[in-house]
């Protein structure tokens, strides 16, 4: 048997450790089969639980197009909107800027900021708009971000 002489023995042992440590992942990477993408594809309950989750409602003709799921749904401001969602991530697309939070949800997060009175709940141009009343009895009007609900901007009324 013919010894690798011309290899000096501290690369001989690094070789050596080198192909060992490889062993195991090689094994690993042959065991475990390739994920089949259509198998990872979201299927239609689990998009419609996706949009529900999101704050979408009345999901009305959910169907597989071009390569996304499609429909027509209410969104959690109460606007109509056509929704798309990629099969592969979740990742939701709508036709319009929409907010993740309801007219209620608004309130709610006003009235915990401390206002009163909170009226002419808006959803307008891709922004929340809200008048209330202040602590010191002021009337303001309020401008909320559409998907983190934070205030933006008040404005004495």
């Amino acid at each position: 048997m013919q010894t690798l002489s011309f290899i000096r023995p501290s690369r001989k042992l690094w070789l050596l450790s080198l192909a060992l440590a490889a062993t195991p992942l090689l094994a690993l990477a042959q065991t475990q089969p390739a994920q089949d993408p259509a198998k990872a594809a979201m299927t239609e309950p689990q998009v419609r639980a996706l949009l529900t989750e999101k704050g979408y409602t009345r999901m009305d003709d959910l169907d597989f197009e071009d390569g996304m799921w499609e429909t027509d749904a209410t969104s959690a401001d109460g606007n109509r909107v056509d929704v798309r969602v990629n099969p592969a991530n979740g990742d939701i697309k709508a036709e319009a800027l929409v907010s993740n939070f309801s007219e209620n949800d608004i309130k709610a997060k006003l009235a915990a900021a401390g206002y009163s009175k909170v009226h002419d709940v808006d959803f307008d141009d891709g922004m929340w708009k809200a008048e209330a009343e202040r602590a010191d009895g002021n009337d303001v009007e309020i401008h909320l971000d559409a998907t983190s609900g934070a205030i933006v901007h008040v404005e004495n009324d």
